[in-house]
This record gives C-alpha cells, structure tokens and sequence, in this order.
C-alpha cells in the first residue's frame, strides 16, 4: 500500500477556524501538513491564520452548494490536490420535543449536518481519487450513538452521518479512500460552559451542580479536550492508520446516554 508522509498530506477542514476544527488544523499543520479550511466567520479566520502561518482558507457555508463548489476548486489551488477531507461542519439545532420542534428548524440543521457534509464530500471525490493515500474524517457526535431527548433534529443528522460514513467506506474502498467517523462527546470550552450555564438558570442549581452532573453521566471524570479529538484525526488520516475504514470511533470519557 502506498503511504504519503506527514509533511506532504495536504488536508481540507470544514468549520475548521474555531473549536474542534481550529484544534484539528492546528494539529495537522504541526506535522507540515498543507492545510487549507472553511468556514462562516471570516473573522475567526483571519485570526487562525494570523496564528498559524501557511494555513490558508475560504469563507463558505456549507449549506450553499454553489459556495462550496468554489470553496473546494479555492482548496485545490491553495493545496494542489487533496489527501485528508475532514468533514466537522455542524450546528448544535434547537432544543424541543419533537411534538413542538419548528420544522424550518429541523431542515435547517439537516441542510447543514446532512447535506452540507454530502456536497463538500461529493465536490471532494474526485480529487481523493488522484491521491495515492486519501482519506476521509466524519464527525458525528454521543449522539450518534444514543437517543438524545429535546435534540432530535442534532440526534437525527449525526446517526446519518454513521450510515454515510459506512456507506462511504465500501464505495471508496476500491479507490483506497478510507473513511471513518469520530463521534465526541461532552467537550471542554467555552460552548460547553455556556451550556451548564444555561442549565443552571434553569434549574436553580449551580454551575458546579450541573458539571458534576454532567460528569455522572461519564466513567472517566473529565471533559473532552479538542486536542485529543485532533490527535485522533491526525492518527486515522495517517500511515498507522491505513488498515481503517467504516469504523466509528466515540471519543466521550466512556459516556452512557447522551444527555
């Protein structure tokens, strides 16, 4: 099987200027990647790039399939072909039972989660082709793995992105494409904090209550640190990786519901 070396991976990342994405471009660019990233806030990319020299990037909205035709063909000409595509674009949706949910809600998160990974995928594969070691990262989600009440549109588009990545997986195989899926967890930041906090005014009880909480739910007490999710996409878009595809891999502190 042919490898590629670190240094010469050249890597496209969706939402990769803040959060999750920031930390996996980060990671990716410390071994001498090429790395190239979209994402909404123009600010927040100027700002990785002002951080982390070489990495170049495109404003794009996933959800706009002329925009991320443009954003790609940006890609190739930054990177001059592509190795690694890793799909982390998502929104979090609204929070309401089925029975009440907006359905303008439900398919704006479908249009982004969903159909916004299958475009940026779709306009990627032909390009995955001509590397001689390609591979493919979806990030799905804890709730990829279990029901999550009150979040059924979130639930619903992660648990999709399980059957797309396995489908994926044995279209792609052939081409030696790997794909596989991270599925975080609870993860450490200034999201989740609002979260608790959120929480919090809600329930009348304190922050601290509310983390702790949270923390029951996991085996190991700690939240997830982005830099771990990044070390583990880095990993399967490797040569240490190159005999795994269709695998889903839950990065979650060994949690038992999604809550």
């Amino acid at each position: 099987m042919i490898t590629i070396a670190h240094d010469r991976r050249r890597v496209l990342i969706t939402a990769g200027a803040g959060g999750i994405g920031r930390a996996i471009a980060t990671a990716f660019a410390a071994t001498g990647a090429r790395v190239h990233v979209c994402d909404i806030d123009a600010g927040a990319l100027d700002a990785l790039r002002a951080d982390v020299p070489g990495i170049t990037g495109s404003v794009c909205d996933v959800a706009d399939r002329t925009a991320v035709q443009r954003m790609v063909d940006e890609a190739i000409g930054a990177l001059g072909g592509l190795d690694v595509l890793v799909n982390n674009a998502g929104i979090s949706g609204p929070t309401a039972a089925v029975a009440d949910l907006d359905p303008d809600a439900w398919e704006a998160v479908l249009r982004i989660n969903l159909t916004g990974t299958f475009t940026v995928t779709q306009a990627a594969i032909p390009h995955l082709k001509r590397s001689p070691a390609a591979t493919i990262v979806v990030m799905s989600s804890l709730a990829g793995r279990f029901g999550y009440p009150n979040r059924s549109p979130y639930a619903t588009t992660k648990w999709g992105l399980i059957g797309f990545t396995k489908t994926l997986s044995r279209e792609l195989g052939e081409f030696g494409i790997r794909v596989n899926a991270i599925l975080p967890g609870a993860v450490d930041g200034p999201r989740l904090q609002r979260v608790f906090e959120g929480r919090a005014a809600a329930t009348g009880r304190s922050l601290e209550e509310e983390q702790a909480a949270a923390l029951d739910n996991q085996s190991i007490k700690r939240f997830v640190d982005p830099a771990d999710i990044a070390a583990l996409a880095v990993f399967l878009a490797s040569d240490a990786g190159r005999s795994i595809s269709g695998q889903m891999f839950p990065i979650d502190g060994d949690s038992q519901s999604a809550s």
